[in-house]
Formats: C-alpha cells, sequence, structure tokens
C-alpha cells in the first residue's frame, strides 16, 4: 500500500471511531444523556480524558487524510490544481485538536450540580472557537467539492455534497439553539448534533473511498 493510500484511510477511520468512543463514553454515564448534552461536555467528569484522546486522535486522523486528499487532488485536478478542499479538511482536524486541547464550559446541567445556562470561560471560548473550524470548515469544503465535482460532470457527488451541507449545518444550527437553553430543542440538543457529526463524517468517508478508488484506478497498469 503507497503511503497516500494509508493517508486516505484515515479519513475512513476518522468519523467511525469519534462516534464509537463518544457514543459508548456516553451510554456508560448514568447523569449523560445522548439526547441532551453536547459531546464535549464527555470531557469533563474525571474519566473526560477518554474524550479528549477521542478529539486528539480523530483531528490527528482528519489532517492526515486532508495532506493525502491534497495529493490525490492534485495529481488527478485539472492543470494539477489542488484546491482550498484539503485546507480546509485540515482546519476541521485542527479544530478537532483544539477542541481536545481547550475543554468545553458546562450546559444543560451536565455534569450534575452545574448550571444550565451556559457560563463562559476563557478556557470555554477558546474550545468553541477550535470547533468552530470544524462546523462552520466542513460545510464550505462540500459545498467547494460539490462545484469541483460539477466541472468534472459528476452529478451526483455534487448533489450529495450539497445535500451533506445543507444537513449538516442545520443539524449544526439546531443543536447550538437547544445548548442556548431554547425551549423546543433543549432536550434534544445533543441528538441534533450527534446526527451533524453522523452527516458530515459519513461524507468525509465517502469522499475518502472516492480518492482512493481515484488512485486505485490511476496507478492500475494498463494492458499492451
Amino acid at each position: 500500500m503507497s503511503p497516500n493510500r494509508g493517508l486516505l484511510w484515515c479519513g475512513v477511520a476518522a468519523g467511525p471511531l469519534f462516534l464509537a468512543v463518544s457514543t459508548l463514553a456516553g451510554l456508560l454515564r448514568p447523569e449523560y444523556s445522548l439526547a441532551r448534552h453536547p459531546v464535549s461536555s464527555l470531557a469533563l467528569t474525571g474519566a473526560g480524558g477518554v474524550q479528549v484522546l477521542n478529539f486528539l486522535l480523530t483531528g490527528a486522523l482528519l489532517t492526515a487524510f486532508a495532506v493525502g486528499a491534497g495529493r490525490e487532488l492534485g495529481r488527478t485536478g485539472r492543470t494539477g490544481r489542488t484546491g482550498p478542499v484539503p485546507w480546509l479538511l485540515g482546519l476541521c482536524g485542527i479544530g478537532l485538536i483544539g477542541a481536545g486541547l481547550f475543554r468545553s464550559d458546562p450546559v444543560s446541567g451536565y455534569p450534575p450540580g452545574t448550571p444550565h445556562e451556559l457560563v463562559y470561560t476563557p478556557l470555554g471560548i477558546l474550545h468553541d472557537a477550535a470547533s468552530a473550524l470544524f462546523f462552520f470548515g466542513l460545510p464550505l469544503a462540500c459545498v467547494l467539492y460539490a462545484l469541483r465535482a460539477l466541472s468534472d460532470r459528476r452529478w451526483v457527488v455534487a448533489g450529495y455534497s450539497v445535500l451533506t451541507a445543507v444537513a449538516f449545518f442545520g443539524c449544526f444550527m439546531w443543536a447550538s439553539a437547544g445548548f442556548q437553553q431554547s425551549p423546543g430543542l433543549v432536550a434534544v440538543g445533543g441528538l441534533y448534533q450527534r446526527a451533524s457529526l453522523l452527516v458530515g463524517f459519513t461524507w468525509i468517508a465517502v469522499l475518502a473511498l472516492l480518492l482512493l478508488r481515484s488512485e486505485k484506478t490511476e496507478g492500475a497498469p494498463t494492458s499492451r
């Protein structure tokens, strides 16, 4: 397996790792609600190091994938242009690493005994700023990749990328409203955040698989 294929496989692995670890960690904590509380709150308790490591490893995988995606897109793109998509994916990875380094502020009553309303601290602001790189960078990457796919007449890929951007950002905004204690959404803020993450990480995995197939096809020996 070529080194670049290994980088591309990082994009396939990033989402399943992050979602599996965060879901299992949430299920193992009796006071934590997968439907109500954000993923970041898992880093606030005594066992929070698991979620911190989850952020760091997933961010590293996504950053590695961005490098591989840049190489592959530059090799197969018109006039050899890489485009901004790998850079945005790299920012997403850096954002996840930052979210692990800076822990979020308590919200929606978790950990137990903390306020439901979000009270910002300097570390919490840094956490949200890092997370914004992921939650704003990924839908932008989807849209820009859709434009690239349209130029290559890959209509299904383009449509899927646009729908991903809309669903991802919509679920993110509903989750944010829930964490801001919006009466109709506070009980399901965590659910919408997880839906957003599932949609976004699925797109990353699909993109990685498409690039792996392209790399394999271009690298296949031709018959004489």
